[in-house]
């Protein structure tokens, strides 16, 4: 498929869903705001300012804690699929981390950290490590012996064979977790801004619940779900330029 065709579907869709949006709330089969009255309300929000700091916080968290988790992940996923004895000694602590949600953790982020912004932001660096970790580690479980047999075989040394042959091929799978890490910090925002924000989207979307004012949480899902749609293109097309050798469907 073309890229400008796979555009004008997406565009396509897009429409459909907003028209599909527009018939259900006009017909009030569902008591929720309409379009027209979710743009209303961002208009208003961006008049005075608000939906901007409110992006401004939950971007700076969201990429603080997703840089620091997938930063940490991709070393301690390399260690982890390069020697059996780290793995041996790592893989039982993240599967034991990984089947604890990361909101339950806020808590104890509460007690150890405080409320300030280092639990908000640790919170979404757990979720983004967890995420990204498995994936490096399996990039590296994944590369085709072949290939490290035939560079041994002309004389390559662990440390060549590691950085010409195991990094390139693992790359693909730790640009997947990146990916899967970013969809995590985002998933992570709002319950970590419930930790004594005074400002960020998941912050102003508890605001809005207690008035029970569905536009304002309308503008703040539909700006988390731009943002993060953004921030998974770039990670797309930074894979597309860093895995140019690789077959694509």
């Amino acid at each position: 498929m073309a890229r400008s065709e796979n555009v004008i579907l997406g565009f396509a869709s897009f429409v459909i869903g907003i028209l599909f949006w527009y018939a259900v709330t006009r017909a009030g089969l569902v008591k929720l705001p309409g379009p027209f009255q979710v743009v209303s309300r961002s208009a208003d929000m961006m008049a005075n300012g608000q939906i901007f700091t409110d992006i401004l916080s939950s971007l700076r968290r969201v990429f603080i804690g997703f840089v620091l988790g997938a930063g940490a992940a991709v070393p301690v996923g390399f260690l982890m699929g390069w020697y059996k004895r780290a793995r041996g000694l790592i893989e039982p602590w993240i599967q034991f981390l990984r089947v604890i949600p990361p909101l339950a953790v806020i808590p104890l982020a509460i007690v150890t950290l405080g409320i300030d912004e280092a639990p908000k932001i640790f919170v979404i660096f757990l979720a983004s490590f967890l995420s990204s970790v498995i994936a490096t580690y399996q990039g590296v479980i994944s590369v085709d012996r072949t290939y490290i047999n035939a560079a041994r075989v002309l004389g390559a040394s662990d440390g060549v064979i590691f950085a010409r042959v195991v990094v390139p091929a693992s790359i693909p799978f730790v640009l997947v977790g990146f990916r899967i890490g970013l969809g995590s910090a985002w998933a992570t925002l709002v319950a970590a801004e419930l930790i004594a924000a005074q400002s960020g989207l998941g912050f102003r979307m508890q605001q809005a619940q207690l008035y029970y004012d569905l536009p304002t949480i309308f503008v703040s899902l539909i700006t988390i779900g731009i943002l993060g749609l953004v921030m998974d293109r770039i990670v797309v097309w930074t894979e597309s330029r860093l895995t140019q050798w690789q077959e694509r469907v």
